[in-house]
């Protein structure tokens, strides 16, 4: 294989994860300065990395909100946010997902991080809503069952 190949089978990788739109906008953006790092990131981390047997794109998207969420890079959480409650196929989170991910977080990485998140998420949330069928209604937080309806 060659590191052309590398690069064409991470490319579809990329763009299975992130949408056609936005992984085009990051080509043809590149310039001569940052062209070998599309090509290092596309060979190594969309190749290399997710096309790995060992999990799912769905448990490698969890990983990747939850690394972004603890280390505060909010321009990749907010991608990964968006591709992942519109993902076309089984790598699809749903709101409900990404809340547990997201509360999961809140003990581990912290409160402030996760009030970012929530606020980031929630704003997509907002603009994907109709798109994936999901009813961002109010809701009061005194009436949320946090424990899903098991008693302690």
């Amino acid at each position: 294989m060659s590191r052309e190949d590398d690069f064409e089978r991470g490319l579809a990788n990329r763009r299975a994860v992130l949408g056609d739109e936005w992984v085009q906008r990051s080509l043809d953006r590149a310039t001569t300065f940052t062209a070998d790092y599309q090509n290092l990131i596309t060979r190594y981390a969309w190749h290399d990395i997710w096309s790995r047997p060992g999990l799912p794109h769905k448990a490698r998207r969890m990983m990747v909100l939850a690394v972004t969420l603890s280390l505060g890079r909010w321009e990749e959480f907010e991608l990964h946010v968006r591709a992942a409650l519109t993902a076309p196929d089984e790598s699809r989170l749903t709101p409900d997902e990404l809340k547990e991910v997201l509360l999961q977080n809140a003990i581990y990485a912290g409160v402030p991080a996760a009030n970012t998140a929530f606020n980031l998420a929630q704003a997509i949330l907002r603009e994907v809503a109709e798109q994936i069928g999901y009813d961002l209604s109010a809701a009061d937080p005194r009436q949320a069952d946090l424990f899903g309806g098991a008693s302690t």
